[in-house]
């Protein structure tokens, strides 16, 4: 009898076990290197702070990829993926190796990626393991090369195992990859312990966004710009010129801020509980609502002058206005052969435009949300630096400021 041979049998099964990084003692090394093998909608979403989008799969493979898995098996998966990293994966480590400071060495990668998943979806998947980082792995400590992936499970481990087997020691990926970076934020969001807190309110187009920035350079750490973090001025026309954040993102942001610490007193703007269309964290909108409230007053000549700069600083923003427009125009309703907001706007009568939005749209609403508030003080903001000055002033002479530092454990 005849027996048939393979001449080139997989390789033996060898447990590997790779060395994963807990995403907190991550963020304390500011000499890190995070790469994330997620799709560009997945990292859009949210990622790591300071991350380098670096996918595995784009995001019409990954829906492919995942369909697969779900609808066929998971080998039928595993078999299109590897087909799609082989084809790209010279490109990909050379970009990793790029931001890594690293030089690979010369190697026939696409044959490399054949032979570490000659086994198969489960062979693969069962000779990759994850263990916590080492006290001897000096260079993974001190300036760590972390893959990131959903969870820390295949895109991730496999590129880890390639960038470890080609001498890149640094390399290590994420425990528990993007889910246990996101579990980080929600807890110290939900920890989070506000100092004395004030709150800018006023019509819009005051300046309360000019003031808080003032503000910040004369007293660093003194504030906390929830707009910024949204890309959101938290109104029907807040999103233009701007590029709004996911909840995720936001949160993040947020969290990043929050634990750089506050000097004292935390100053905000008011806002209601959304800013455009995410949510501002609990502990946060607590400190908000229950701040000390700050009235900044201006002329509305001033504040025509404020949002004109604000929302026509790029001419490109007045294409988007115009369908906000149209949307406020049914909204606030035009007497027969009354000009509509658009018609004026698109005429060149910019300030007549802004000053009825104003009188008719948005004062109306902020006078009736602020019923019952009492101000602690009134500022002119007509001068954001001087007022600013005042504010400072006055604020440092309230008996509740206090110094605070960054909780203990809580990184940016």
């Amino acid at each position: 009898m005849i027996h048939e041979t393979n001449p080139n049998p997989p390789p033996a099964a060898v447990l590997r076990a790779l060395p994963a990084l807990d995403p907190r003692a991550l963020e304390a090394r500011p000499d890190r290197v995070v790469i994330d093998l997620r799709s560009p909608a997945e990292f859009a979403e949210d990622h790591v702070d300071g991350a380098w989008n670096l996918p595995l799969f784009d995001d019409d493979e990954r829906a492919l990829v995942g369909t697969l898995y779900r609808r066929v098996s998971p080998a039928a998966a595993f078999e299109r993926g590897r087909e799609l990293v082989e084809a790209r994966i010279e490109d990909l480590v050379l970009a990793i190796a790029e931001r890594a400071g690293w030089t690979p060495p010369r190697a026939d990668l696409r044959a490399r990626v054949r032979e570490l998943t000659a086994r198969g979806y489960e062979g693969f998947a069962g000779e990759l393991d994850v263990r916590p980082v080492a006290a001897d792995e000096a260079e993974l400590l001190r300036s760590p090369v972390a893959l990131c992936c959903w969870r820390g499970g295949m895109r991730s481990r496999s590129v880890t195992l390639l960038l470890r087997e080609l001498g890149l020691a640094r390399a290590g990926l994420i425990a528990g990859g993007y889910r246990a970076w996101r579990r980080l934020v929600v807890e110290d969001l939900a920890r989070f312990d506000a100092p004395p807190t004030y709150v800018l309110r006023g019509l819009t187009g005051v300046g309360k966004t000019l003031v808080l920035r003032e503000l910040e350079r004369l007293r660093p750490r003194w504030t906390l710009d929830l707009e910024g973090c949204a890309q959101h001025r938290s109104s029907i026309l807040g999103m233009v010129g701007l590029e709004p954040v996911s909840q995720k993102a936001f949160e993040a942001r947020v969290r990043a801020r929050l634990a750089l610490g506050f000097d004292g007193v935390l100053v905000v703007e008011g806002e209601s509980r959304k800013v455009g269309d995410v949510v501002v964290p609990q502990r946060v909108w607590s400190a908000l609502d229950g701040g000390t409230s700050v009235e900044l007053v201006a002329s509305i000549e001033r504040r025509v002058e404020v949002l004109e700069h604000d929302y026509l600083a790029r001419p490109e923003n007045a294409a988007e206005l115009l369908p906000r427009l149209e949307y406020l125009d049914d909204r606030i309703g035009h007497a027969p052969g009354e000009s509509t907001l658009v018609a004026r706007f698109e005429g060149g009568d910019v300030d007549g435009v802004v000053r009825e939005l104003l009188e008719r749209w948005y004062d109306p609403r902020y006078r009736h949300g602020e019923q019952g508030r009492a101000h602690a003080a009134t500022f002119d903001a007509t001068d954001p630096t001087r007022c600013a000055r005042e504010l400072v002033a006055w604020i440092e002479t309230q008996p509740t400021a206090r110094r605070v530092v960054p909780r203990k454990g809580v990184h940016a």
